[in-house]
């Protein structure tokens, strides 16, 4: 089974390439990590707990406020009030926040690999040609080497990505969109990285225009996809668990490989600076 990663930037439209390759003619199984993070910490977790009392004392409005529509001080499932997630991310991005991102994503990321491992395994259980890995941070968080196939979902044109986040999260001042864009790795840098890896190992769905346009964009990298990574070939591994541990393994040292050989190069060119 192909472990396809899919990743982006904030406000690029990763959401929207893992919905449409969710639906025919692909019907690909999603893990969605932002989802899961969002179920991880949910009132009565032990990400809820360890996130209210690391950032509880120093983050008034930490919580929603308690109201009817909120379920009131117990919340509607009587284990707390929500997480007030505008202001957990004006806690976490921004200048000097890096001591408070380490501290929430320690927390949060364990309890996600642990969904995602399952959720997986469910899927190469099932005999799925291939399953999504929609996670945002592939990169940052190490899920690289895992992955036989990485999709960056980019835009050439960074007001592009501005603009999209400020028509989506409408909330934000032009400050906060500026701080959680740079709190990121570049998107363009992502997408360079990906191709990197080779053809049908790394492609990137350039999403600067309209939905149709993007549709096609996905028609195009899948078809690259799929010729390297046929129907068949998923089969074989299901039915011979031997042969997709050595693939397994061996497509797991090819990414370290890449990985490595990207950031030796990234250093030399900073020291040339």
């Amino acid at each position: 089974m192909l472990l396809l990663g899919l990743t982006g930037s904030i406000a690029t439209g990763k959401s929207t390439v893992s919905s449409l390759l969710a639906l025919p003619p692909y019907n690909l199984p999603v893990v969605d990590a932002d989802k899961i993070a969002r179920q991880v910490v949910e009132p009565g977790t032990s990400g809820y707990n360890q996130i209210v009392s690391h950032f509880g004392p120093s983050t008034p409005d930490l919580l929603v406020e308690a109201t009817p529509e909120s379920g009131g001080e117990g919340g509607h499932n009587g284990k707390g009030r929500p997480l007030n997630r505008p202001a957990l991310g004006r806690r976490i991005f921004g200048e000097g926040k890096d001591g408070d991102r380490k501290a929430l994503n320690k927390i949060v990321h364990p309890a996600v690999r642990r969904e995602m491992y399952r959720q997986m395994i469910y899927a190469y259980l099932r005999g799925s040609w291939a399953v999504v890995l929609d996670v945002p941070l592939l990169f940052e968080s190490g899920w690289e080497p895992m992955c036989g196939t990485i999709m960056v979902v980019a835009v050439k044109d960074p007001a592009v990505q501005m603009q999209c986040l400020r028509a989506r999260d409408s909330h934000l001042t032009e400050e906060d969109a500026k701080n959680r864009v740079a709190a990121q790795w570049d998107v363009r840098d992502k997408a360079e990285r990906c191709l990197r890896r080779g053809k049908g190992a790394g492609v990137v769905v350039w999403n600067d225009g309209e939905k149709d346009e993007l549709k096609r964009e996905i028609d195009r990298v899948m078809s690259e996809v799929q010729r390297s990574h046929p129907q068949w070939w998923a089969w074989m591994l299901l039915f011979c668990p031997p042969l997709a541990a050595v693939s397994g393994c061996w497509s797991y040292v090819r990414s370290w490989w890449i990985k490595r050989s990207w950031e030796r190069e990234k250093q030399r060119e900073k020291a040339k600076l």
